[in-house]
Parts: structure tokens; C-alpha cells; sequence
């Protein structure tokens, strides 16, 4: 019985360390915080202000949660060892090993610290050059990380997407709103090659495509990311998104431009002029942070030009034919299950890439 009382007092004590790395006292005075708001009187007057303090509550908690419930398992556990009655051991055990395992699918909250890790995510996703194989490989990655997020248990939403003329999709903007929806999705950054015997040729060749994935911290607060007005051009255009007459006679969709990096973003699939200018804008805002931290720059007046995960940053190959192999080309993590990774099995590799602290 004293081993594995030695035992729980070190786990519990390795769970104290690691829940005062993630500040989690702060988090829950920050929770306590909301939650006042949300039970005061009026609150869902402003319907949308006290949707925003919902998910704001909602998240912390999911990140306190599994922490707190964690080491009060221990110490219940902890104090049974201590009564000494032998007939409990095994119990003990049981329960110490089921804690051991929580432990260790928790300590990867203690891989995310970036500044925006612990933000939701907007994953945008652009089929390359190559046609209808190309737009097929881009929904085919749509795929991917939509099944990811339900297994990972996010919420997501498509805000924006363009279908290939035959097949498959041009682009994709999917939010992801969960616990460390972004510190989680942000290795997917970058261009991902796929190799297969083409389903879209005759002769059934060997296809490679591309497609580029943009991951970006959701920015729902403004004044997170100062932004000029005067940086800013505007422009409203004729929508082509949803049907209806009304879309079809109004200059719903809106385009805005970043000036002095080049950053163009535009939105057309709400029905309203106003719903497309909130939704762009959250992007760009989004956009400007992402270019901010890959040029580490301190303000966004010290951004220069350039695009973010550019075309030349391939990150991943996904091999289907001859042989069946998914690799990163960073961490060198790879797996030969392309079913499963391709069905949202890709936890490994984020997990490899936040370890290698890339």
C-alpha cells in the first residue's frame, strides 16, 4: 500500500505543477467573472453580446473542467491509501491507473503556448493547380478536418465555399470553435500534396495535386488587433452566393483590402451587406494577426507584404499510390493508415509537431 501511496502523492503533486503552468486559477477567476455577467439582469438583452460571453464561459471551462475533476479523483483516491486497509488495493490501483492515463492525455494542454493557442480557429482551405483532381483533393481535406473536429468535439461552421465545375471545391472558410481550437489546427499550416492514381483520368494515371491551408486565430474581440480604418479599401459587389432574388438584385458581397500588406479578403455567402463586412472583417483581422506572429512583428504596423503559408511551404505528403504513406515533411512523424488519417485520425500529428516546438 505505501507504493502506491508514493505513487498518487507524485502524480498529484506532477498535476499541482502542470495546472499552475496553464494558470488555471486565473482561468477560473476569469470564468467566475462571466459567469457573474451572464446571471445578471438584462444580460440577453444584447442577444449576441451574451452569446459571445456563453462560448467565452463555455471554453474556459472546458479547460478547467478535466484539470480540477482530475485532481480531486487523486485526492479521493489519496485518502483511501491512507486509511491502509489492504482489501482496497487493488481498487487503488485500478483508479490510480485510470488517472495516470487522464494525466497523460491532459499534459498536452501544456504543449500550447502560443498567445492565441487557446482562441477558435478559421481553417480556410484553396485547391492548387491540377483541375478537377486538385478541387476533389481540396473537399477530400474539407473532409478531413470537419471529421477531426467532431471527434475532437469542436463546433464548426462553414462561412464560406466555392464547388468545383465538376468536382469537389475551389475554397473552403470553416471556423472551429473549441479548447485550443487554434494551438491544436495551427501545424496544418501550409501546402499539402497529395500522389494517387487519378479517378478523374481515363487512362487512371498518377495524379499529383495540391492544396494550401491557411489556419488562423480567431480575432472576436477588436481590440485584441488594432487596425487603421485608413489601411483599409472597402468594396461591395454583386453576390453570387445563395439564390433568392434579393441576393441576385444587391450588392451584398463585400471585399476588403489591407493596403499596405496586399491582404484581400471577400465574403459573399451571408445574405446581408452587413453580415458579409462583420464576417470579413473578423478574417482579416485574423489574417493580419497570423502574418504578425510569422513575422513577429509587435504591431501591425510593422507588417510588411508577403502571404501567408505561401505556396512554397509544403508541409505534408499524403501517398496513396504506389504505396500508402502519410508524412510531415517537418517533424518526420509519419503513418501508413491513410484511411484513418484521411477520416480525421491526425491528433499524432500535431501532437509531433507542437513537441518539436515548430
Amino acid at each position: 500500500m505505501q507504493v502506491i501511496k508514493k505513487q498518487l502523492e507524485q502524480l498529484l503533486a506532477e498535476v499541482e505543477i502542470a495546472m499552475k503552468r496553464l494558470s488555471l486559477k486565473d482561468k477560473k477567476a476569469k470564468l467566475d467573472e462571466l459567469n457573474d455577467e451572464l446571471a445578471s439582469p438584462g444580460i440577453w438583452n444584447d442577444s449576441e453580446n451574451a452569446q459571445n460571453i456563453s462560448k467565452q464561459a463555455a471554453k474556459l471551462e472546458s479547460q478547467i473542467t478535466p484539470w480540477n475533476d482530475l485532481e480531486s479523483d487523486i485526492r479521493e483516491n489519496l485518502e483511501l491509501a491512507e486509511t491502509g486497509d489492504e482489501s482496497l488495493e487493488s481498487e487503488i490501483k485500478t483508479q490510480f491507473n485510470d488517472e495516470e492515463s487522464r494525466f497523460k492525455a491532459l499534459k498536452k494542454d501544456l504543449l500550447f503556448k502560443g498567445e492565441f493557442d487557446d482562441h477558435n480557429a478559421i481553417l480556410r482551405i484553396t485547391s492548387g493547380a491540377g483541375g478537377t483532381d486538385a478541387q476533389d483533393w481540396a473537399e477530400i481535406l474539407e473532409r478531413m478536418y470537419l471529421r477531426w473536429g467532431e471527434k475532437s468535439g469542436m463546433t464548426t461552421r462553414n462561412i464560406e465555399r466555392s464547388t468545383g465545375e465538376e468536382a469537389g471545391i475551389k475554397t473552403s472558410v470553416i471556423e472551429f470553435d473549441g479548447a485550443y481550437a487554434y494551438g491544436r489546427l495551427r501545424s496544418e499550416h501550409g501546402v499539402h500534396r497529395l500522389v494517387r492514381l487519378s479517378p478523374f483520368n481515363s487512362d487512371n494515371l498518377r495524379q499529383t495535386s495540391f492544396a494550401l491551408v491557411e489556419v488562423l486565430p480567431q480575432i472576436d474581440s477588436p481590440e485584441d488587433v488594432k487596425i487603421d480604418e485608413k489601411d483599409l479599401k472597402i468594396d461591395v459587389y454583386r453576390s453570387g452566393g445563395h439564390g433568392g432574388q434579393s441576393v441576385n438584385t444587391t450588392d451584398s458581397a463585400v471585399r476588403i483590402t489591407h493596403l499596405p500588406t496586399g491582404i484581400v479578403v471577400a465574403i459573399q455567402n451571408e445574405r446581408s451587406q452587413l453580415q458579409n463586412r462583420e464576417t470579413a472583417m473578423k478574417i482579416m483581422l485574423s489574417k493580419l494577426t497570423q502574418l504578425k506572429i510569422e513575422q513577429h512583428a509587435e504591431e501591425l504596423s510593422e507588417l510588411t507584404a508577403g502571404e501567408s503559408a505561401n505556396w512554397g511551404s509544403q508541409i505534408r505528403n499524403y501517398v496513396l499510390h504506389p504505396y500508402q504513406m502519410v508524412k510531415d515533411t517537418r517533424t518526420k512523424y509519419e503513418s501508413k493508415d491513410t484511411k484513418a488519417v484521411l477520416g480525421g485520425d491526425i491528433d499524432e500529428f500535431m501532437t509531433s509537431f507542437l513537441e518539436n516546438d515548430l
